[in-house]
C-alpha cells in the first residue's frame, strides 16, 4: 500500500485558499487575523471560499486571539459559528477549548463535536498549551477528533522533531499528527522522519501593494499577506511517491 502524504495550508484569505488548491494542498484551515495567530473568518469569506475551491475547507472557530479558555458569550460565539460553516458546506473546522489549568475541556469539546458532525474536526494548537501532551493526545482519540496541528509544544514544529515522533509512535494510526508553526521546503525532510505524513503551513508573503499613494504619517495599516505559491508547490514536490 501506498502512504499519502499531504499539505494543508493556513490561509488568511480567498486568494490563499485559491493558491493553496492550484499549488496542490489538500486542504485550507481558513482564518483571519494572521498577527494574531488566527480567528474566525467572516461569513463572507467562508462563503466565497467554499464557492471558489474544491479542496477542503476547515475554517478556524477561534473568536480571538490568547489563550483557549472561554466564557459563556464566546462558547456561543462559537457554537453559532460552527453552524455557519457547516451550513455552508464546508468540510470540517478547526477548533480547541481548554479549562483553566490547561487541560482539554472534555466536556465543551464533546459538545462541539456533536454540533459539527458530520464535519471533521482538527484539534488546533490548543494542544500545545496543554500541561501533558500524552494525556491530551488520549483525549482527542476519545472525543473524535480527525487530526491534531501541533508543533511539538514548541515554537514551531522543526524544534520538536523528537517529540513529534513520540506523538506519532502513540497516535499509532487511531488519530493524524500533523506538524505545523515553521514548517518550510527547507526543513520538510527532517520533519518526514517524524512519521507524519500530513503537514500544515502558511507559507506566506506580504502582499503587493498595488495602491500607488501612501500617508508616511499614517502607519496603523496593517501587513496583508498570501500564501507564497512556489512555496507551497516546493513542499509538495517534496512529498515521497512510494
Amino acid at each position: 500500500m501506498s502512504t499519502q502524504y499531504s499539505l494543508e495550508v493556513c490561509a488568511f484569505n480567498v486568494q490563499s485558499c485559491i493558491i493553496a488548491e492550484r499549488a496542490g494542498a489538500v486542504r485550507a484551515e481558513l482564518c483571519d487575523n494572521p498577527v494574531e495567530g488566527g480567528t474566525t473568518p467572516s461569513y463572507g469569506c467562508i462563503r466565497l471560499a467554499r464557492e471558489k475551491v474544491n479542496i477542503q475547507l476547515y475554517p478556524i472557530i477561534r473568536p480571538r486571539a490568547g489563550n483557549y479558555f472561554y466564557d459563556e458569550e464566546e462558547f456561543e460565539i462559537m457554537k453559532m459559528d460552527i453552524k455557519v460553516c457547516k451550513d455552508l458546506g464546508c468540510d470540517g473546522i478547526s477548533i480547541g477549548v481548554q479549562l483553566r489549568n490547561g487541560e482539554i475541556d472534555m466536556k465543551r469539546f464533546a459538545e462541539i463535536m456533536k454540533l459539527a458532525y458530520p464535519m471533521g474536526v482538527t484539534s488546533n494548537r490548543v494542544f500545545d498549551a496543554a500541561p501533558d501532551p500524552w494525556k491530551a493526545l488520549e483525549q482527542l482519540i476519545e472525543l473524535g477528533c480527525e487530526r491534531v496541528l501541533t508543533s511539538g509544544q514548541k515554537s514551531g514544529a522543526p524544534e520538536a522533531i523528537d517529540t513529534l515522533t513520540k506523538l506519532v509512535t502513540q497516535a499509532d494510526e487511531r488519530i493524524i499528527i500533523m506538524p505545523g508553526a515553521g514548517v518550510r521546503s527547507s526543513n520538510i525532510p527532517s520533519l518526514l522522519t517524524t512519521g507524519a505524513r500530513e503537514f500544515h503551513t502558511s507559507a506566506r508573503i506580504s502582499s503587493p501593494d498595488l495602491v500607488e499613494h501612501r500617508n508616511p504619517e499614517v502607519l496603523d495599516f496593517g501587513n496583508p499577506v498570501i500564501a507564497d505559491e512556489n512555496e507551497l508547490k516546493r513542499i509538495v514536490q517534496l512529498f515521497p511517491n512510494d
